[in-house]
């Protein structure tokens, strides 16, 4: 196929998530690679200076806020963009919370807000989008992962059981919807450096144990995870499915460092 399979252009692709942080970064790179791109979350002055951001990069876009939390808000979400572009190709999930409490304090409350946002607002986006995506037989779906897929960190307990979950979610759509023409993957990111975690990484010893642990000893930047995320949506990933691709300086890699 060659590397034109790459390119985006054509396509329209929908990142809830996407107006902050690595959800930005992912839907930069979308509407980098030719993607009509529609950002999405639930502020609308975020939504509107993330729409002005895709349209000067000249792509065509709709301003809709929407909640993961909120079935309604997805649909209306979902009906906005096909009314706008006709279709739906590509989704990314990269709404997400966390917050770390000792695992003894971790309230009933905190537990179900965390797996709310994460697990069953990555399903319920998946059910709402997917619909149009298996009637014309064809899409990609990119759910958000992370380390805590596959080891446990320190008194984050409902955020990592939320992203095991969410690799085991990625694995059973895709078994399911493969068939019907709907791919289904997951990036896992490593340890990114954003405006909300510099403090944690910089000056403190969590910050320094997860460098420690990063064979590439340093943070990703987040333009670091666009390309795995325009490979999964585009057609060079089209027999992928099921995966979860990490993007960790070999975090996951490493055993001993030195």
């Amino acid at each position: 196929m060659g590397l034109a399979a790459l390119e985006l252009k054509g396509k329209v692709a929908v990142v809830l998530g996407g107006t902050s942080g690595l959800g930005r970064a992912i839907a930069m790179g979308l509407a980098e690679a030719g993607a009509d791109l529609v950002a999405s979350s639930r502020r609308a002055d975020v939504v509107e200076e993330t729409a002005k951001a895709v349209e000067t990069m000249g792509r065509r876009t709709i301003r809709a806020t929407s909640d993961v939390t909120d079935r309604r808000s997805l649909e209306k979400l979902r009906d906005a963009v096909l009314k706008a572009f006709g279709r739906v190709d590509i989704l990314v999930n990269a709404a997400g919370r966390t917050k770390r409490t000792p695992s003894l304090d971790v309230s009933d409350e905190e537990w179900d807000a965390i797996l709310e946002t994460n697990l069953t607002g990555a399903m319920r986006a998946s059910q709402v989008f997917a619909k149009p995506m298996l009637e014309r037989a064809a899409g990609s779906i990119i759910h958000i992962a992370s380390l805590a897929s596959f080891v446990g960190l320190m008194e984050v307990a409902a955020y990592t059981a939320s992203k095991a979950g969410v690799a085991g979610l990625t694995r059973a759509l895709a078994v399911e919807w493969a068939p019907k023409g709907v791919r289904v993957n997951s990036i896992a990111p490593g340890v990114f450096r954003t405006p909300l975690n510099t403090n944690l990484l910089d000056g403190t010893e969590r910050g320094r144990e997860f460098k420690i642990r990063t064979p590439m000893q340093r943070f990703g930047q987040a333009e670091e995870l666009q390309g795995a995320a325009v490979y999964l949506a585009s057609d060079a990933a089209r027999f992928v499915t099921g995966q979860v691709l990490a993007v960790d300086g070999g975090f996951l890699a490493s055993g001993v460092n030195q």
